[in-house]
């Protein structure tokens, strides 16, 4: 009998505790119902002509919002203006403060195709057949070739394809961006000398010693592009036009001096 009295006061005291926190847990929300009622009450109450002056305010506020956001673009529309000033080509604090592209410091008369148009690169006849050149293209390849076979038997290339395909690689880009009107043969020299040669007709030797004192690509490009530019301007078959000049101007001085003999 103790026992089962035992356990019905157990089961008792559970039950409240469990109506003890129902209770609690109903009285929360009690509150908030109690509450909402005036919530609503309030707007209810307000007369419809308290109404109209709100809608005043509310045809207001968005003139001040567009005033204020003018205001506030106006800044960036004038520092964009500004900007567009700057970009002006003909100011000189805009090329100073901007990167300049190339070409802006030239003469902006220069004709197109001509040897001065930067545009026509690939397309100008720079050192080409005239008073200043008498040979051809065929005699520069043909003259070039019998030299490249005297430079190759007196010295030793590198044969490793690692190196020569790098080294074409970066002459090839160079010659596709040139005026030259002949292919290019480029090959690496075994030697020390730090130094680079580029024969007529396109022959083009790189030496070894060049690329280790090399510390970027930018650097050999700069020294290939320099006698890819000798190539292109047919320099040596303008050179050998000089000389020519000088021959038959000395013919005169020859004849005038055969009898002049003591």
């Amino acid at each position: 009998m103790r026992i089962a009295t035992a356990r019905s006061l157990t089961l008792l005291t559970i039950s409240s505790l469990i109506a003890a926190t129902s209770v609690m847990a109903q009285q929360p929300s009690s509150t908030p119902a109690v509450t909402t009622p005036p919530a609503t009450t309030t707007p209810a109450a307000s007369a419809p002509a308290a109404q109209t002056p709100a809608a005043t305010p509310q045809t207001t506020t968005p003139a001040t919002t567009t005033t204020a956001t003018d205001s506030a673009t106006k800044p960036e529309d004038d520092k964009t203006d500004q900007s567009k000033a700057a970009a002006k080509p003909g100011d000189a604090t805009a090329k100073a403060d901007s990167i300049p592209s190339p070409g802006d410091n030239m003469d902006q008369h220069i004709k197109k195709g001509t040897e001065e148009d930067v545009n026509a690169v690939g397309q100008r006849n720079i050192g080409g057949r005239g008073m200043g050149n008498w040979y051809s293209t065929n005699w520069e390849v043909g003259t070039g070739k019998q030299y490249s076979m005297e430079v190759e038997k007196s010295s030793h290339l590198v044969t490793d394809p690692v190196i020569v395909e790098y080294v074409n690689r970066v002459g090839q880009n160079l010659v596709r961006n040139s005026d030259s009107k002949v292919p290019f043969t480029i090959k690496v020299l075994d030697t020390d000398e730090i130094n680079a040669m580029a024969l007529p007709g396109g022959f083009f030797y790189v030496n070894s010693g060049l690329i280790l004192a090399c510390d970027s690509e930018d650097e050999l490009a700069g020294v290939m592009a320099h006698e890819i530019s000798h190539v292109a301007a047919h320099h040596a078959a303008r050179e050998m036009t000089k000389m020519n000049y000088m021959q038959i101007g000395s013919i005169p001085l020859m004849i005038f001096t055969q009898g002049t003999r003591p």
